[in-house]
């Protein structure tokens, strides 16, 4: 009887599992997962490699949804069409989310919006303005603006018909710089819908079909759903920030004050260490904004010249041929950057007053210290207080900086523990005097 109880028991626990194993896996294949991008900032390359990773990680999870809330002034095209390509690639749906109110989806993030599978705007916000311009603000060459906005324009226009949205009001965003707010986005067919916040997005999102890069359509299923929020690393943030123009131009410039501080004073190390990391930063700053050779060229010329200056002093000449190289280099280091990836014109001023002020404080010390007369050996005793060993009368001995010494007082007669001044040292005797009270 109590074995029977015993395998009854058993048999009961083991059905008990099944079904338990059998409903949690139901429960997880009915659950949507939902993984949460932030995009905040300008479109460089660590914000590329942050959408891929979450987008990844959503694929990995099966059944799930990535959504990405964008707020982007524009940004790098190159970055621009390697965040597109993944989009149109995902084996899972991406909704593009304009957010918070207020936000814009401008440039490059008019281009990402469209490439979604279901793109989405909150209230007060605007995509658009995607015209092809200079890292100065003004217009390209003829020719070359004239190509560049061709391809964005065809880029964009079927991009646009790959989703099902209006290609030609797509195109005039690129063409004529046009910006849509949420409800002409909505009235042309550039988005699917207004949402106030995500948990309306995610509830609007239910019953919503897309089409995946392999042609399979799936049904969105938003009733039961596990979000994620995918936050970008510490790492991440940090190449973010340094990713920035205005950044990359003050790490320069600190790496510049502090090699140069460094060369004029060989031995002080801090300066040097703290001008070396900088200057290794802000190269790999420079090479992620695809800053322009030429201007990276009269900068580094302009650091050779205020070098040359300190150990050559021309009367200014040198420092002045390095400010004019300074001022074009910062000038030129972003062209080939649209307007949000430029130097700001005010960084650039009080860089060079600062660098300026610098140079001076720097290369009139150098002169001063050449102008000081060199005193070393035994006329280095001239100025030193000497105590008398034996009177002078005029003749005696006194004690200098532990030393015994021959001396003669130039008047009168001093006593043995009285100070004197060594005023000449005349072979081997000092020429004293007394001190005066």
């Amino acid at each position: 009887m109590f074995r029977t109880i015993v395998r009854v028991s058993y048999i009961t626990m083991f059905v008990l599992a099944l079904v338990f194993s059998f409903v949690s896996e139901r429960a997880n294949a009915e659950t949507t997962s939902i993984e949460i991008l932030k995009v905040d900032g300008t479109i460089v390359p660590v914000i590329a490699d942050y959408i891929d990773r979450g987008i990844t990680s959503a694929e990995e999870r099966g059944n799930a949804i990535c959504i990405i809330e964008l707020n982007t002034p524009g940004g790098l095209l190159d970055t621009t069409e390697k965040i597109v390509q993944r989009i149109l690639n995902a084996k899972v749906p991406v909704i593009v989310y304009v957010s918070p109110h207020g936000s814009w989806a401008a440039s490059a993030g008019t281009f990402i919006t469209i490439a979604a599978h279901v793109a989405v705007m909150a209230p007060g916000t605007t995509i658009g303005a995607a015209h092809p311009v200079s890292g100065g603000g003004g217009e390209i060459p003829e020719d070359v603006a004239k190509k560049a906005t061709e391809y964005s324009a065809a880029w964009i226009r079927s991009i646009a018909e790959l989703r099902g949205r209006d290609s030609e009001q797509a195109e005039l965003a690129v063409k004529e710089s046009k910006s849509f707010s949420v409800t002409q986005a909505l009235e042309n067919n550039l988005i699917d819908f207004q949402a106030d916040s995500l948990d309306n997005l995610v509830s609007q999102l239910h019953g919503k079909k897309v089409i995946l890069a392999d042609k399979k359509e799936i049904t969105l299923d938003t009733v039961s759903t596990l979000v994620v929020i995918n936050e970008m690393t510490g790492g991440e943030r940090f190449l973010q920030v340094i990713s920035n123009p205005n950044v990359a131009y003050i790490l320069l410039s600190l790496a510049s004050i502090g090699l140069i501080t460094e060369i004029s004073n060989p031995g002080l190390i801090f300066p040097g260490v703290i001008g070396g990391l900088s200057l290794l930063v802000a190269f790999y700053s420079l090479g992620t904004l695809n800053a322009y050779w030429a201007g990276l060229l009269l900068f580094l010329l302009a650091f050779a010249m205020f070098v040359a200056e300190i150990f050559t002093p021309t009367f200014g000449i040198l420092t002045a041929g390095g400010i004019v190289s300074l001022i074009i280099g910062s000038l030129l280091l972003f062209t080939n950057n649209p307007p949000v990836l430029a130097v700001n014109p005010w960084l650039i001023a009080l860089v060079v007053l600062v660098l300026a002020a610098f140079l001076v404080f720097v290369i009139g010390a150098v002169v001063r210290g050449q102008r000081r007369r060199a005193v070393t050996g035994v006329e280095a005793l001239v100025g030193m207080m000497a105590e008398v060993k034996t009177v002078l009368d005029p003749k005696g001995t006194v004690i200098v900086d532990g030393e015994r010494w021959s001396a003669r007082v130039d008047d009168g007669r001093v006593e043995p523990g009285e100070e004197v001044i060594v005023t000449k040292v005349d072979g081997l005797k000092l020429i004293v005097s007394k001190k005066k009270n």
